[in-house]
């Protein structure tokens, strides 16, 4: 029953995180794509309309999508707050999902000065869609050198029209206010074929490898590439290391529990002493004798694992499906049903209750049977 209960909890809690990793990474996954080029030095790269049709030629490559990222001052209403502006072009939808975020207003129009705006930047401005009155307006440093004599000589300027807020969570909300590729590029100063990097969507069979060397080769070595989990390395890194620890909590308390099966095997060995004399003076060895109760040891810890991991997968499976156990009154706790913690949860059972079994059945000795 202890290996049972154990092999069910360690289950159903490793399905319940692998449920609230995904659930956390989908929140990065609308504004991160499968792919990110970025410039190896400074800030930006030139790309060539020769080298844009040669990346939409890439196998595994499905969409691209260029942009431009700079921190801009923006002030609406007398309040103003730093954050970063971010251009794109009319193909970035179709590499990033923060469309179906906007729960507000509408995306922005090709050409136009329209911006898609952050629920918490939107908050701290008190601003309002579609505003005549009050102007949004955003300031970046003017590149070049020299001494400042204005405030107009230090700063260009650029008045922008809010048509759209979007909402995932409290610091995305607070990062990005999207515009238009070729309105970021005219309050930076940039080149019509200048921009801060180009963001990839790969097809679902796509080999990632694959597609970072054929951009390398294209961009000529001048851009470095990274993936979803390179771009959230910090927040997967957390995730994984919470999972090990919480694995190893659970293996920590099936090991105690494992400690009782220890205690049987060794009482059985006690109460089977004059049996295995018996045996022992037939010439049967040790080893032979020590193998009754690996197995048998292990026999139960197999058992106890199978009944234990298939209600744990039946809970895991009625909690995904139907949500019975709610985290508030509209979100069901996630869970994710995984092959790969099945496995894992086979593995830890088997080789704890084999350890737990060696070790009791290596009370059996020729002290024991003279």
């Amino acid at each position: 029953m202890g290996i049972i209960v154990g092999t069910m909890a360690l289950f159903v809690v490793m399905s319940v995180f692998s449920g609230l990793k995904d659930f956390s990474l989908s929140f990065s996954n609308d504004f991160d794509p499968d792919l990110k080029a970025v410039a190896k030095t400074g800030k930006t790269i030139f790309i060539s309309p020769q080298q844009e049709n040669e990346i939409s030629k890439i196998e595994g490559v499905s969409h691209f999508s260029k942009i431009i990222e700079e921190r801009a001052l923006f002030t609406f209403n007398g309040k103003d707050i730093l954050s970063n502006i971010k251009g794109v072009d009319k193909n970035f939808n179709q590499v990033n999902q923060v469309e179906k975020t906007i729960f507000q207003g509408q995306w922005i129009e090709e050409n136009s000065e329209q911006v898609v705006v952050g629920h918490g930047i939107s908050q701290k401005l008190s601003m309002g869609l579609f505003d005549l009155v009050n102007v949004f307006e955003t300031f970046v440093p003017k590149p070049g050198k020299g001494t400042i004599d204005s405030p107009d000589g230090a700063f260009n300027r650029s008045v922008l029209v809010p048509v759209g807020f979007y909402f995932i969570n409290e610091d995305l909300n607070q990062k990005y206010v999207f515009a238009d590729l070729s309105i970021v590029q005219e309050l930076l100063a940039y080149q019509p074929n200048q921009i801060s990097g180009i963001e990839v969507k790969l097809e679902p069979n796509a080999d990632e490898s694959e597609v970072i060397a054929s951009l390398e080769k294209i961009l000529e070595d001048t851009v470095v590439i990274k993936n979803r989990a390179q771009l959230n390395e910090s927040l997967y890194k957390m995730l994984n290391t919470e999972n090990l620890v919480l694995y190893l909590i659970f293996s920590l308390v099936i090991t105690v529990t494992l400690f009782t099966l220890v205690g049987a095997l060794i009482m059985i060995i006690i109460e089977k002493k004059s049996n295995l004399k018996t045996l022992f003076n037939l010439g049967a060895d040790v080893e032979d004798l020590r193998k009754i109760f690996l197995y048998q040891g292990f026999l139960i810890c197999f058992l106890g694992c199978v009944i234990g991991l298939v209600m744990g997968i039946i809970v895991t499976l009625l909690q995904q499906q139907f949500g019975f156990i709610m985290i508030n009154q509209s979100m069901a706790y996630p869970v994710r049903f995984s092959f790969t913690n099945v496995l894992i949860v086979i593995v830890t059972i088997a080789v704890l209750g084999f350890l737990a079994s060696w070790i009791a059945s290596s009370r059996v000795n020729k002290k024991l049977l003279e």
